[in-house]
């Protein structure tokens, strides 16, 4: 008896480390490129909840954020950039200091009709900024 159990620890012990493993090169396959860590809220209205831990990342005209804890090689939401529009950036309040990483600062912004917030690094968010505004050769965006 004491057998089936040690051989049934070893593999959830061998399925949580592939697991990892498999999260890992998730990770780095996601991060090529320019990319950034960014928590999404979808959910602004409900106060210092709906904070999703990400990985945002520049592709061509749009921004690709996946979640921090999925197995997926697709992006979750997609975002483009002549769609973006810039609202206002704000410090985390006490609630969501639990919610987002340290020295994080927030950014309010509507794609479509819908009103959504990241958490990003102030470097992160002064190279989204400046991806926003530019644009290719050629084009032109609207103002933010």
């Amino acid at each position: 008896m004491l057998r089936y159990s040690l051989d049934g620890l070893a593999v959830v012990a061998g399925i949580l480390l592939l697991l990892l493993v498999l999260l890992t090169l998730r990770r780095r396959f996601v991060q090529r490129g320019a990319s950034f860590d960014a928590s999404l809220r979808v959910t602004p209205k409900r106060f210092g909840q709906g904070w999703v831990l990400g990985v945002a990342r520049y592709a061509d005209d749009r921004l690709e954020w996946f979640r921090a804890f999925s197995l997926s090689l697709r992006p979750h939401r997609v975002f483009p950039r002549d769609e973006l529009i810039l609202g206002a950036r704000r410090d985390p309040e006490y609630p969501e200091t639990l919610a987002v990483m340290p020295d994080h600062l927030i950014m309010a912004f509507t794609v479509g009709s819908e009103d959504l917030e990241f958490a990003m690094s102030a470097e992160a968010f002064t190279g989204f900024v400046a991806w926003r505004e530019s644009s290719p050769p050629g084009r032109q965006l609207s103002p933010p």
